[in-house]
C-alpha cells in the first residue's frame, strides 16, 4: 500500500507543479486553492508512505516522478523545449527512480 500512496503522491506533487503556473503567482482563486489542496494531498500520502518505505528512496522517487512529469507536462501544455541533452537527463531520473524501487 505504501508503494501505491508513493506513487499517488508523486502524481499530485505534478499536479500543484501545474497548478502554480495558472496561479499566477497566488492571485488567482481558483487555481490557488486546488494547487494548495494538491501540495497538502501530496505531502500527507507521502508521509503515509513514510510509514514503511525509507526517507531516501520514498523522497527520491516522489520527487522523481514530480520532476518527470512537470517535465512531460510543460512540453504538453507549455510548448517547452526538449532537446536531447534535455531528454538524456529525463532518462536518467527515470532510471534513478526504476533503480530505486527494484532495490528496495
Amino acid at each position: 500500500m505504501s508503494w501505491i500512496f508513493l506513487i499517488f503522491a508523486g502524481l499530485l506533487e505534478i499536479a500543484w507543479a501545474i497548478g502554480l503556473k495558472y496561479t499566477e503567482g497566488f492571485s488567482k482563486l481558483w487555481p490557488s486553492l486546488i494547487t494548495v489542496l494538491a501540495l497538502m494531498a501530496s505531502l500527507t500520502l507521502l508521509a503515509l508512505a513514510l510509514r514503511q518505505l525509507p526517507l531516501s528512496t520514498a523522497y527520491v522517487i516522489w520527487s522523481g516522478i514530480g520532476a518527470l512529469g512537470t517535465v512531460i507536462a510543460g512540453f504538453i501544455l507549455f510548448g517547452e523545449h526538449l532537446g536531447a541533452l534535455r531528454l538524456g537527463c529525463i532518462a536518467l531520473i527515470l532510471v534513478g527512480i526504476i533503480g530505486l524501487k527494484l532495490t528496495s
